[in-house]
């Protein structure tokens, strides 16, 4: 059994168990003072305050001055300290160690999960927290904010439903969402950088409620420039369509390598290219399983469609070529050429007579299509 450390409160003669109650003006300089509750805050605040005098704030800085970056893309630290989780909320196996031993139980096998009826209403459960989510994350982003506080945002609103972040600590990934700007094309971590008009950014949330998983993704416009940059519109909306064709398909007995064959065909028609390093992938009880899932054309990827089955697809799209780099922090996959990605992400649920669309649009989600500019 593993053993936690039990906070206590901060305040000078406190020693109630703290809670996640950070002080604000700390964390904003880099420190992290806990306290039991609001009521000890306010009594603990004449002499905590005295604190922040002795606290120099860290500049934004570039942790990779070095690196050969192919965009302009930059990652921005100091990161913000690891965001808590209540203990009373149910974890994935990795929340504490990093390591999804459950996962890396089946990791070779093709064997893909036929869920049953009881995970499946789970599921529709979690996938419906995991859109609204992602919806009040998209409502919150504008020119001028960081992608850290959209993943402060997203962190609050997950833990407040009793569900957990699926992205934090799986493999030591330090944030509970992704989000991956202009030619990053996936897992970027949120950071101090402000999203500038003109961005284009994709929000990954992923969480785990009631022992199932929930994963889905969309590009965002960010400020009126991107909305009048032809390149960036022809890029993100025919990647949103090769998401709708792809999932036009899935029904009991469609081949999994089919799925490529249609997203490559859209893309291509508009000059893009499709990013072959990432996949879809079954998600359940765990977070990535069987099956893989690629986007690109021609592939050999084994299995068909049967009902029971659930499994993403999230295209990636390039403006460029297909081929991709990673930054120092081993997870941030930005494009080599440094050109705009695209990605969009759906998990489905495989029906006896074709698919649902688990984590599917609201009539008042954020986003949506545009139409392109000739």
């Amino acid at each position: 059994m593993m053993v936690t450390e039990t906070r206590i409160c901060s305040r000078s003669g406190c020693e109630n168990k703290a809670t996640t109650l950070q002080c604000p003006t700390c964390l904003k300089l880099g420190a992290s003072y806990y306290f039991c509750g609001q009521d000890c805050f306010k009594k603990a605040w004449p002499t905590h305050k005295l604190v922040h005098k002795q606290l120099k704030p860290v500049e934004p800085y570039d942790p990779f001055p070095t690196y050969n970056y192919s965009g302009t893309t930059r990652a921005v630290y100091p990161l913000s300290p690891k965001r808590e989780v209540p203990a009373s909320i149910k974890k994935p196996d990795y929340a504490e160690s990093g390591i999804p031993y459950s996962e890396q139980k089946v990791l070779r096998s093709n064997n893909i999960h036929i869920n049953s009826p009881e995970d499946i209403e789970l599921m529709r459960e979690a996938c419906k927290l995991g859109r609204k989510v992602l919806d009040i994350c998209a409502a919150a982003l504008k020119p001028g904010v960081t992608s850290d506080s959209i993943d402060e945002i997203a962190h609050n609103t997950i833990i407040e439903h009793g569900a957990y972040p699926s992205p934090l600590n799986y493999y030591q990934y330090p944030k509970s969402i992704c989000t991956s700007v202009n030619e990053i094309i996936c897992h970027g971590i949120p950071d101090q950088r402000v999203f500038l008009d003109g961005d284009i950014i994709n929000i990954d949330v992923s969480l785990y409620y009631k022992g199932v998983h929930a994963d889905l993704n969309e590009t965002y416009y960010c400020g009126e420039r991107a909305l009048q940059d032809k390149d960036s519109i022809r890029l993100v909306e025919t990647t949103r369509e090769c998401l709708d064709k792809a999932i036009q398909i899935v029904k009991p007995g469609m081949p999994f390598r089919e799925i490529g064959n249609v997203i490559e065909e859209h893309a291509k028609k508009y000059g893009l290219s499709v990013i072959r390093s990432y996949v879809g992938h079954g998600t359940n009880t765990l977070f990535h399983c069987a099956p893989n899932i690629p986007h690109y054309a021609k592939n050999k990827t084994p299995g068909i469609a049967k009902p029971g089955m659930t499994f993403t697809i999230e295209p990636m799209i390039a403006l460029g070529t297909w081929k991709d780099k990673t930054w120092p922090d081993n997870w941030t996959s930005s494009t080599i050429d440094g050109k705009r990605s695209a990605q969009f992400e759906h998990m489905l649920l495989v029906t006896d007579t074709g698919v649902e669309v688990l984590t599917a649009r609201n009539a008042d989600s954020p986003g949506g299509p545009i139409p392109r500019i000739d």
